[in-house]
């Protein structure tokens, strides 16, 4: 059996003592991760190398309003792409997938550099809204297409679905995460933060990176 994964059907101790094991090393290495990422993003944002390009809205767009409850979802992403790292038991594996995570981040990143794109402002009083207009300061509507807050969710869905399944966890839990990994694409378009173009985009970075990565082949290769 490959290192780092677990021998034992877990339980709750077990699932207890996976996220304690390398603990700090998870919470660091993620935060690390997170803040290189975001420095090159908001750069990009902010500078981008060529004119801007408008993202289109289509009927779906037209059909989901505003809604403001949906932010606490849409920041609910930084903790749901740590949780794939969490259930992870060897440095070895975390920082392989640390490798592997930043595959739709970085193509997401190139995409930017050499297509800057934004969706057109939304005909909406911010200040109404304080929680998303810090959002809308911090995060502007722009590096749109494809959206890297839905294909890091994705990416990140699709390896929590396999680390749920290697903990035995059951099939509650895999609707839980399939939920909430839907909740949060949905959440982009319902705060403006994307269209749904940007979402589909998103989507098939998501899925097609994870592919890469070899998701596939590492889940046969590390049953229990």
């Amino acid at each position: 059996m490959n290192k780092g994964v677990i021998s034992k059907p877990p339980g709750q101790t077990g699932v207890v003592a996976t996220i304690l094991t390398h603990f700090w090393f998870k919470m660091f290495g993620t935060m690390g991760f997170t803040m290189v990422f975001f420095v090159a993003y908001v750069y990009l944002l902010r500078h981008p190398a060529s004119a801007v390009s408008i993202i289109p809205a289509t009927l779906p767009d037209r059909l989901v309003g505003f809604q403001p409850w949906a932010l606490p979802i849409y920041l609910s992403l930084w903790v749901y792409v740590s949780l794939p790292a969490v259930l992870m038991l060897s440095r070895r594996e975390i920082v392989s997938y640390g490798v592997k995570v930043a595959l739709p981040c970085l193509s997401g990143l190139a995409i930017f550099y050499f297509w800057p794109n934004a969706i057109a402002p939304a005909d909406i009083d911010w200040a109404q809204y304080p929680g998303v207009a810090f959002l809308k300061n911090v995060d502007t509507a722009g590096n749109a297409f494809p959206s890297l807050h839905v294909a890091t969710a994705v990416f990140s869905g699709l390896w929590l679905h396999w680390r749920i399944r290697l903990l035995r966890l059951g099939r509650t839990m895999e609707w839980c995460n399939i939920a909430w990994c839907v909740a949060i694409a949905y959440s982009t378009m319902a705060v403006k933060q994307h269209v749904a173009l940007d979402v589909v985009a998103g989507t098939l970075l998501g899925l097609g990176t994870a592919w890469l990565s070899g998701l596939k082949s590492h889940a046969r290769g590390n049953s229990l």
